[in-house]
């Protein structure tokens, strides 16, 4: 199996470029779907450790349905198969570029979520246009057990999010550890209590929202991904849900743009247009570089070919 590591803001991201099962030629959603049944255990040796790392986000090269798309991918992380993935987005256009699959320029990618566009600006530099983004419900409570009462936004942005703001511990990295057993909790009391999307769609990811340590910046985040590992990016999924709220409450005009900080001090800058469904069509520009090209081997007498499972 053939990939290429690298980061964009900090966030680890293994593209697949061959030698996984293949999952056939129907819609994303349904490969998506089989990729997370059938192939579980394939797809989580490939970002487990030994041969992975923590918060590492695969991207599995899939041809895409859409003929004016460049390729289709299918994200994923230890904890789940995800609907897009922005910041592997950006490490995917760099990807490409390195290997000269695509120049400058703007290409279309697809996603189970939707098709995006990326805009490659140089070797490390691309912004990608979401899909359209909404806030779904704004101002709900909910009961964390050893925590007490918090009240955020549930929104999608090819993910579903929580969004708290202000965060009832402070956004510092010293505080990771505290950060993450809260966002745990309030993610399994948000599921346990139904709280999600129009659909009845579980809330994936929790953002904890405080001041940036840079003044230019808007607000650091602290984001927590469906594998309890926090996100060392500002997280483009969780940029367009809060592009969604920012809008939605008023707070942010169409064309304006700001600067997210990550909990590690890495930035996006974003902004939104207006979108056809009352939503947003988020931007996220931000920088990715390529750490490796290698291959990987499972050899079937190796005692951890699946990974090390705790």
């Amino acid at each position: 199996m053939h990939v290429i590591d690298s980061h964009t803001a900090g966030e680890p991201t293994r593209v697949i470029l061959d030698g996984f099962p293949d999952l056939g030629t129907g819609p994303l959603s349904e490969r998506a779907a089989l990729l997370a049944t059938r192939f579980y255990d394939d797809y989580r040796a490939v970002v487990l450790e030994p041969r992975g790392q923590v918060a590492m986000v695969g991207a599995l090269l899939v041809p895409p349905v859409d003929p004016t798309c460049v390729t289709g991918v299918i994200y994923f992380d230890v904890g789940a198969v995800l609907g897009m993935c922005g910041h592997g987005t950006i490490g995917l256009a760099v990807t490409l570029y390195h290997i000269g699959r695509i120049g400058t320029g703007l290409h279309r990618i697809e996603t189970p979520a939707g098709v995006v566009t990326v805009d490659v600006q140089d070797e490390s530099t691309v912004t990608v246009t979401n899909i359209e983004s909404r806030r779904v419900k704004a101002g709900v409570t909910v009961e964390v057990p050893e925590f007490g009462a918090l009240t955020g936004d549930v929104a999608y942005g090819g993910n579903w999010f929580f969004l708290v703001d202000p965060s009832p511990i402070p956004v510092a990295p010293e505080n990771i550890r505290q950060l993450t057993d809260l966002a745990v909790a309030t993610r399994t009391a948000l599921n346990a209590g139904k709280i999600g999307g129009e659909n009845g769609e579980p809330v994936d990811h929790v953002i904890f929202y405080g001041p940036a340590g840079d003044t230019a910046a808007h607000s650091r985040n602290f984001v927590l991904c469906p594998d309890d590992a926090y996100d060392r990016s500002p997280c483009g999924t969780g940029c367009s849900a809060r592009l969604a709220c920012l809008a939605a409450a008023g707070q942010l005009g169409e064309g304006q743009e700001i600067v997210q900080e990550s909990i590690i001090g890495s930035t996006y800058r974003l902004s939104y247009k207006a979108g056809e469904k009352g939503g947003v069509i988020p931007s996220i520009t931000g920088q990715a570089y390529v750490m490796s090209v290698a291959e990987l081997v499972f050899h079937p007498d190796d005692p951890f070919r699946n990974g090390i499972i705790l």
